[in-house]
Protein backbone atom coordinates (compact mmCIF):
# COMPACT_ATOMS: atom_id res chain seq x y z
CA UNK A 1 0.00 0.00 0.00
CA UNK A 2 1.35 3.56 -0.80
CA UNK A 3 3.02 4.84 2.54
CA UNK A 4 1.25 8.05 2.26
CA UNK A 5 -2.04 6.92 2.43
CA UNK A 6 -1.30 4.47 5.74
CA UNK A 7 0.48 7.84 6.84
CA UNK A 8 -2.91 10.16 6.18
CA UNK A 9 -4.69 7.01 7.59
CA UNK A 10 -2.45 6.92 10.94
CA UNK A 11 -2.89 10.40 11.25
CA UNK A 12 -6.98 10.55 10.78
CA UNK A 13 -6.95 7.87 13.64
CA UNK A 14 -4.93 9.76 15.97
CA UNK A 15 -7.15 12.67 15.15
CA UNK A 16 -10.10 11.28 15.57
CA UNK A 17 -9.44 9.15 18.85
CA UNK A 18 -7.89 12.73 20.51
CA UNK A 19 -11.02 14.55 19.30
CA UNK A 20 -13.61 12.28 21.00
CA UNK A 21 -10.91 12.55 24.13
CA UNK A 22 -10.62 16.82 23.94
CA UNK A 23 -14.08 17.14 22.66
CA UNK A 24 -16.52 14.95 23.44
CA UNK A 25 -15.98 13.88 26.55
CA UNK A 26 -14.83 17.41 28.07
CA UNK A 27 -18.20 18.29 26.73
CA UNK A 28 -19.95 15.89 29.04
CA UNK A 29 -18.14 16.81 31.92
CA UNK A 30 -18.84 20.40 31.58
CA UNK A 31 -22.90 19.26 31.07
CA UNK A 32 -22.66 17.22 34.04
CA UNK A 33 -21.01 20.22 36.07
CA UNK A 34 -23.38 22.32 35.23
CA UNK A 35 -26.53 20.24 35.56
CA UNK A 36 -25.35 18.05 37.88
CA UNK A 37 -28.11 15.53 36.42
CA UNK A 38 -26.70 12.07 35.87
CA UNK A 39 -29.84 10.02 35.17
CA UNK A 40 -29.03 9.55 31.56
CA UNK A 41 -26.09 8.61 32.06
CA UNK A 42 -24.55 5.11 30.72
CA UNK A 43 -21.99 3.92 33.41
CA UNK A 44 -21.41 0.80 31.63
CA UNK A 45 -20.41 3.09 28.80
CA UNK A 46 -17.58 5.12 30.39
CA UNK A 47 -16.48 2.42 33.13
CA UNK A 48 -15.97 0.50 29.33
CA UNK A 49 -14.34 2.92 27.67
CA UNK A 50 -11.61 3.14 30.75
CA UNK A 51 -10.99 -0.23 30.79
CA UNK A 52 -10.50 -0.02 26.87
CA UNK A 53 -8.27 3.23 26.90
CA UNK A 54 -6.27 1.74 29.79
CA UNK A 55 -5.63 -1.77 28.25
CA UNK A 56 -4.69 0.50 24.88
CA UNK A 57 -2.64 2.64 26.72
CA UNK A 58 -0.41 -0.53 28.35
CA UNK A 59 -0.81 -1.96 24.62
CA UNK A 60 0.81 0.78 23.41
CA UNK A 61 3.79 1.07 26.43
CA UNK A 62 4.72 -2.60 25.42
CA UNK A 63 4.97 -1.62 21.98
CA UNK A 64 6.65 1.66 22.62
CA UNK A 65 4.20 3.32 20.49
CA UNK A 66 4.25 6.80 21.33
CA UNK A 67 1.28 7.93 19.39
CA UNK A 68 -0.97 5.13 20.53
CA UNK A 69 0.34 5.70 24.77
CA UNK A 70 -0.71 9.45 24.10
CA UNK A 71 -3.79 9.01 22.48
CA UNK A 72 -4.90 6.39 24.80
CA UNK A 73 -3.77 7.96 27.81
CA UNK A 74 -5.89 10.74 26.91
CA UNK A 75 -8.74 9.03 26.91
CA UNK A 76 -7.75 7.17 30.49
CA UNK A 77 -7.73 10.89 31.93
CA UNK A 78 -10.88 12.01 30.31
CA UNK A 79 -12.74 9.44 31.21
CA UNK A 80 -11.65 9.07 34.87
CA UNK A 81 -12.32 13.02 35.56
CA UNK A 82 -15.98 12.08 33.62
CA UNK A 83 -16.50 9.09 36.48
CA UNK A 84 -14.86 10.77 38.83
CA UNK A 85 -17.50 13.69 38.48
CA UNK A 86 -20.37 10.96 37.87
CA UNK A 87 -19.54 9.33 41.33
CA UNK A 88 -19.21 13.41 43.26
CA UNK A 89 -22.61 13.64 42.03
CA UNK A 90 -23.80 10.73 43.25
CA UNK A 91 -22.54 11.02 46.04
CA UNK A 92 -24.19 14.62 47.07
CA UNK A 93 -27.06 13.51 46.22
CA UNK A 94 -27.52 10.80 48.03
CA UNK A 95 -26.65 12.42 50.76
CA UNK A 96 -29.31 14.88 50.71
Amino acid sequence: MNELFIQFIAVMTVVGSISIKLVGIPDQIRMLIKTQEIGNISLLNYWLSLITYFFWTVHGIIKHDVVIILAQSLGVITTGILLAIIFSIKRKKSAM
